[in-house]
């Protein structure tokens, strides 16, 4: 088992930044890619950003030039840094790694239980 702990939603005006972190932990040999993900009512979840263990990236259109992703691979842990917020960047954000138990397993994915952003116009 894999637990996903996140942390850093909050309230926060347009325009302001807010920091999401994300740890991970358990039975871990390996993690492959992390990411973020969100989900706003009604709406489908999204990918947000995810990043590889070798550092590369990738962000959804809407987030790009205002979003980075970053991840501390001896620590387990992966950070969403979000600039100028739009207040349809509100969202429950969600956390994800692909992590194996051991070398020969495959991969499986793990959520965290989401942390609300809210972006006041």
């Amino acid at each position: 088992q894999v637990q996903l702990v996140e942390s850093g939603g909050g309230l926060v005006q347009a325009g302001g930044s807010l920091r999401l972190s994300c740890a991970a932990s358990g039975s871990i040999f390996s993690i492959n890619a992390m990411g973020w993900y969100r989900q706003a009512p009604g709406k489908q979840r999204e990918l947000v950003a995810a990043i590889t263990s070798g550092g590369s990236t990738n962000y959804a259109d809407s987030v790009k030039g205002r979003f980075t992703i970053s991840r501390d691979n001896a620590k387990n842990t992966v950070c969403l840094q979000m600039n100028s917020l739009k207040p349809e960047d509100t969202a429950v954000y969600y956390c994800n790694a692909d992590t194996k138990e051991t070398e020969l397993e495959r991969a499986a994915s793990w959520w965290g239980q989401g942390t609300q952003v809210t972006v006041s116009s």
